[in-house]
């Protein structure tokens, strides 16, 4: 039907424009988040951006419900708006016509949402998390970042360096501070690289042509000492153990295992797909616009029924993962909750009814 596919095709096109607004938002929220980051040296500079695009990933199977649920919202209450609505009910054409439309839109929706759930979601974040443990792992150096001050774990000292020469693979013009002995010392140098010592193992920082500054300010022991090469020993980081996060680990493990976190983790990755239809039928019933009562109504009782529906997986899978409730039967109670209400809805709004025999407004049909 010319009408099934029109809505598919608007509701595709307008899901792509809400993609872009929502992406672009999470984007520059998470960039400022991990330019502070790498800026502080707890993540590599050089990893910032494939450190975003892989959270973006991780996201992915929360937004895209959401996205389809605002583009239906805004396709057929454009369509409401603009009186199309009640030309297609003057060709025959009700609510009821909407839902193969909708079913096949939630359809490649949720098989969407589950392949970024089950697989590509999970994924990125193994990704993500073997990235910000090596660099946690590396010598302290390795997180300097250039044209930033930055201290050594120990708080015993300080380095700078003005830039990077990554064909060169060595810092220049080198700044470093360090305290030990009861002593004070400054070098300065033109440029240094690193070096493993192949005896120990240890990692030195080799600097060249420069000056070492030596004693406390003020005393008569004061040295200065020009060098054409000076070997500075780099402190190691603390060996921190790796613990993958639950949002990384694979459906086999999740399907193995029975401790309360890795359930609730695999009852949430199913949430997020069954959510989708859901959200679709109630799209549809919110997308009414009443000429006399603007687009105000539906949309508040749009979002506050989604936030609610999510609200509540969230507090029943936050219950599972502390063990207060077992099994998914929790989970699926809400499922068929929201599927009744939106039922309900669906078929009073279909006959022109108010959403609840109490209230005072009605929908005018198409």
């Amino acid at each position: 039907m010319i009408v099934n596919r029109a809505l598919i095709r608007e509701v595709l096109y307008t899901s792509g424009a809400v993609t872009v607004v929502i992406v672009s938002i999470f984007l520059v929220v998470r960039m400022l988040g991990f330019l502070k980051e790498a800026a502080q040296g707890s993540i590599p500079v050089e990893s910032v951006l494939i450190l975003l695009i892989l959270k973006l990933i991780s996201y992915l199977d929360v937004v895209i419900p959401l996205m389809l649920y605002i583009a239906i919202l805004m396709v057929l209450g454009r369509w409401n708006r603009d009186n199309e609505m009640t030309v297609l009910a003057a060709c025959g054409i009700g609510l009821s016509n909407f839902l193969k439309p909708l079913a096949v839109l939630a359809a490649l929706t949720a098989g969407l949402v589950a392949t970024f759930s089950f697989y590509l979601g999970p994924l990125a974040v193994r990704a993500g998390h073997s990235i910000e443990q090596e660099f946690k792992q590396r010598s302290e150096i390795s997180g300097v970042v250039p044209g930033v001050f930055m201290e050594t774990r120990s708080g015993g000292g300080v380095y700078f360096v003005e830039r990077y020469d990554r064909d060169a693979g060595r810092y220049e013009n080198v700044f470093v501070y360090k305290s030990s002995f009861k002593k004070e010392g400054v070098v300065v140098a033109k440029y240094g690289f690193q070096r493993i010592d192949e005896l120990t193992g240890d990692p030195f920082l080799i600097l060249r042509n420069g000056t070492r500054y030596e004693g406390n300010p003020g005393e008569p022991n004061y040295r200065v000492l020009d060098f054409e090469t000076y070997a500075l020993r780099i402190e190691q980081r603390n060996q921190i153990s790796t613990i993958l996060p639950v949002k990384g680990r694979s459906i086999g493990a999740l399907m193995r295992s029975d401790h309360p976190q890795l359930v609730g983790e695999w009852h949430w990755r199913i949430a997020k797909v069954m959510v989708v239809p859901i959200l679709a039928l109630f799209a549809l019933v919110f997308s009414h616009v009443n000429p006399r009562e603007g687009r105000l109504l539906g949309m508040v009782l749009a979002f506050l029924a989604y936030f609610l529906y999510s609200n509540m997986l969230g507090f029943g899978v936050a219950l599972m993962k502390k063990g207060e409730l077992e099994g998914g039967w929790g989970l699926l109670a809400i499922h068929a909750m929201f599927l009744v209400l939106a039922v309900y809805f669906f078929m009073r709004r279909s006959r022109n009814l108010s959403f609840l025999p109490t209230l005072g407004f009605r929908f005018h049909a198409p």
